[in-house]
């Protein structure tokens, strides 16, 4: 059954129409409350014991595993995407002629590391074009041979919600002995995700867009198989025995066991990781599975409303469920958003498709208001 309405959880006033969450979520009022705590500690350095570096961090780790169906051992935390893609280029073993597999018109920070990467390998960084009837799916299995060494992808595209349904593409990937790196910034949280079904070598997410959480801290994910691999950082809380304050000075070469190796320095941070610590209990306690149907809702709405204003939609099985692009070819003129802002209206646009992406605090009138001002702006 679809949620009601969550509104209230937020601080969003009733004249504003946010229908922007893959630009970033709202703050959750209980995510504020973690930061203003959290605030107030650090001005008490002295109430900050040892034990905070751990227990927290830790806390988050598990929730975040809980999130995917993953051991919390395999949970690294980092702070953005292209750190987590890093770690991920700097443990791959690619050689002359192979290829790495991107899709068109993917998001940067899982472009460039691998543009980096081919350069520096002779291997080829393959662009898998954009289908037209929009099937990313069929698309990656056909472009997938012996030749390909990664395929790094998203669980929907970033500018329209089409979808990768990553179990079929996961199988294939592991059948020709490619590396699978899913970016699952703009899904994780509203579309359900199970690493044990999909398999992927890696997995990562910024935390604050669907995660709900604050910005600068997010997951990366890693399969049993790839723990021992090397860290971008040395740092000293990644060692074994770094719990003991007064023996850090008896170096270690051993790390914390699992993916902890793969974590950023600083990663206790004690404003975030309180922060991203209640978002996480509270999209749990929604469950992504009903944030998906609710959701579905709205973003049907919107592409029925926006097929009647001669606007192009991705057909409703090829596309995720919280996420829609309204493609208007040649693109949209760049006043648009600064027009619809002036309405309160908050939407993006990515490419030649305004990006309609709610949650659980939007209503379908609202999503009526969008569909009126783009009326009125033709």
């Amino acid at each position: 059954m679809p949620l009601p309405s969550q509104r209230p959880l937020f601080e969003i006033p009733d004249d504003v129409t946010w229908l922007n969450c893959a630009y970033m979520s709202p703050q959750l009022r209980a995510v504020r409350a973690a930061g203003e705590e959290a605030l107030a500690r650090k001005a008490q350095p002295w109430n900050i014991r040892p034990d905070h570096f751990f227990g927290e961090a830790e806390a988050l780790r598990g929730l975040f595993a809980q999130l995917i169906g993953a051991d919390a051992e395999g949970v690294a935390l980092v702070p953005s995407v292209s750190y987590a893609m890093a770690v991920v280029a700097s443990n791959l073993r690619v050689r002359e002629g192979q290829r790495i597999l991107v899709l068109a018109e993917e998001f940067p920070s899982n472009v460039y590391p691998w543009r980096d990467l081919a350069q520096r390998t002779g291997a080829t960084l393959f662009t898998v074009p954009r289908p037209p009837e929009g099937d990313w799916t069929r698309a990656l299995l056909e472009a997938m041979d012996a030749r390909t060494a990664l395929v790094a992808v998203p669980h929907c595209h970033w500018t329209d919600g089409t979808r990768v349904e990553l179990a079929q593409v996961g199988a294939r990937a592991r059948e020709v002995g490619a590396v699978l790196a899913v970016d699952a910034t703009q899904s994780l949280g509203a579309l359900p995700l199970s690493v044990e079904e999909v398999q992927p070598d890696y997995l990562v997410a910024a935390g604050y867009k669907w995660l709900m959480g604050p910005y600068s801290l997010g997951y990366l994910y890693v399969a049993p198989r790839h723990r021992e691999g090397r860290p971008l950082e040395q740092n000293w809380i990644a060692r074994q025995g770094s719990e003991d304050f007064a023996r850090l000075i008896d170096y270690r070469d051993e790390f914390q066991p699992g993916a902890r190796r793969f974590d950023v320095g600083e990663r206790s941070n004690f404003l975030l990781v309180p922060m991203a610590i209640a978002a996480l209990r509270q999209l749990l306690a929604w469950g992504p599975p009903f944030i998906q149907e609710t959701l579905r809702e709205l973003t049907r709405r919107a592409a029925r409303g926006a097929e009647t204003l001669g606007l192009e939609v991705p057909s409703e099985e090829q596309r995720a469920g919280h996420l829609v692009g309204l493609r208007r070819r040649g693109g949209y003129p760049s006043d648009v958003p600064a027009r619809l802002a002036a309405r309160q209206i908050y939407v993006s646009v990515r490419g030649e498709n305004l990006r309609v992406s709610p949650h659980l605090y939007n209503t379908a009138a609202e999503v009526d208001r969008l569909l009126e001002a783009l009326a009125a702006l033709r």
